[in-house]
């Protein structure tokens, strides 16, 4: 609080105390008092009120600067209200008053939105596991047809996709609940990948290497081959006419593991790189294929921040993209942190 703004604020009761002092000097004057003791008697009046004056503003100034420096050093303002210093003057009390009703019913709202939205989510993956169970029938019906229909089966994966796309995104939200961190055997894992992309792969012409992936790592299998599925998904859609590849390897070090997965696809364009990972964001080449969500990269960044793995792309456009999941040998504890 500064003293000028202070002032303007009070600039009435002390016009008026000027006011008051003019009119008592000519009332004792007419009461025919001496020179002196007029003086006196108005200097004694004038000291009171300075203190009373300087008293208020000092208490003010201490209250709201105690109670900026809090608001200032806390990062979830909101919890102000816990932590705010007592008022000793009405103003103070009726701010603090205003201030926790305020509070009380915003937390009350935020409540009932969150209750609001638990229940929508619970509600989505129900309907989300119950409309897996028609697709799997339909994939399965495909299957079992003496001529395949290889553009109907294509189409029934996309809805499976995004139906999945949808259940990780909601679980995401409160992943550490849905996720365990334990040795996993990582040629499995991504064995399993391949497994599940195979007829697209026979069907692209997708041809897919392995290197080195005889490795344990700390992760949750069942999220780390969703991460790994979603950058394959970006492979087979951004995927070149012909001679197309998906290359996994392994690197290990004393510290980490890192796994890449290489595709010689059309790439990605030099200045839509550092947006990649933004939530929504399909860049020029998503402009160009109408199905992309731009959600696919957004929720590998964060899946892979969650079970504390550290992931990044490069990328050379129409010559290949990149990209690279680091798993920590000590995850498990970056996860804790």
């Amino acid at each position: 609080m500064k003293f000028q703004d202070y002032l303007k604020d009070h600039f009435t009761p002390i016009l008026l105390f000027f006011f008051l002092l003019l009119f008592l000097f000519c009332l004792f004057l007419l009461l025919k008092l001496s020179l002196a003791t007029n003086i006196f008697i108005l200097s004694l009046i004038t000291c009171f009120f300075l203190f009373s004056f300087f008293f208020n503003y000092f208490k003010r100034k201490i209250f709201f600067k105690e109670f900026l420096s809090i608001l200032e050093k806390i990062d979830q303002k909101y919890f102000i209200t816990e932590m705010i210093p007592t008022a000793n003057f009405l103003e103070g009390k009726l701010f603090l008053q205003a201030l926790y009703e305020i509070d009380k019913s915003m937390k009350e709202k935020i409540n009932e939105s969150e209750k609001s939205m638990k229940d929508f989510k619970e509600y989505l993956e129900l309907w989300i596991h119950e409309i897996k169970l028609p697709i799997a029938s339909l994939i399965l019906r495909n299957h079992n047809k003496q001529e395949k229909d290889s553009k109907e089966l294509e189409q029934i994966k996309k809805i499976e996709e995004y139906v999945e796309q949808v259940l990780f995104y909601v679980r995401s939200e409160h992943s550490g609940k849905d996720y365990l961190i334990h040795e996993c055997d990582l040629n499995t894992m991504i064995k399993n990948v391949i497994l599940r992309n195979k007829d697209d792969f026979l069907t692209l012409n997708i041809s897919v290497e392995t290197k080195n992936l005889n490795k344990k790592v700390l992760t949750d299998a069942k999220w780390f081959e969703y991460i790994v599925n979603q950058i394959v998904s970006n492979a087979k859609k951004y995927k070149k006419e012909k001679d197309s590849m998906i290359h996994f390897e392994a690197e290990e070090t004393e510290k980490e593991i890192k796994i890449s997965i290489k595709d010689n696809g059309i790439g990605i364009k030099e200045s839509d790189l550092p947006k990649v990972f933004e939530k929504s964001f399909t860049g020029e080449n998503g402009h160009n294929k109408k199905e992309s969500t731009g959600m696919g990269l957004f929720l590998v960044k964060k899946m892979c921040e969650q079970l504390g793995h550290q992931v990044e792309i490069e990328s050379i456009e129409n010559e290949y993209t990149k990209v690279t999941i680091t798993i920590f040998k000590n995850s498990f504890y970056n996860v804790l942190k």
